[in-house]
């Protein structure tokens, strides 16, 4: 990649990363039966790796019907957006079951 293309990257990752904080909100009281923040930006990141795959499967049932202005290299490109969000989505489950674990069987 080139220099020019990394920087273009890192941009959509710091985009991204802005979108996916949370506007400034009070927390709710313990014992108020809010959902926690860390539960939201979680919902949010499913919600997010969801609409990636759903957008890469039309875009690919588009290419497969013939729709005019659906090319090949956009539709290898979302299905490529959607493996690495997925992907990403793994390991932060994977990294909580282990933590979780980890506490669990910590000793007393």
């Amino acid at each position: 990649m080139s220099d020019m293309q990394i920087a273009q990257v890192l941009q959509q990752i710091r985009s991204l990363s802005a979108q996916m904080r949370p506007a400034v909100e009070t927390p709710p009281a313990p014992g108020a039966g809010g959902v926690s923040e860390f539960a939201r930006l979680l919902q949010k990141g499913v919600a997010s790796v969801n609409e990636s795959q759903q957008r890469a499967g039309a875009l690919s049932d588009a290419f497969e019907r013939g729709t005019p202005g659906v090319e090949l290299p956009d539709v290898m490109l979302e299905l490529q957006k959607a493996s690495v969000s997925f992907r990403a989505l793994t390991e932060v489950r994977n990294r909580l079951v282990s933590a979780y674990q980890d506490i669990m069987n910590m000793p007393l």
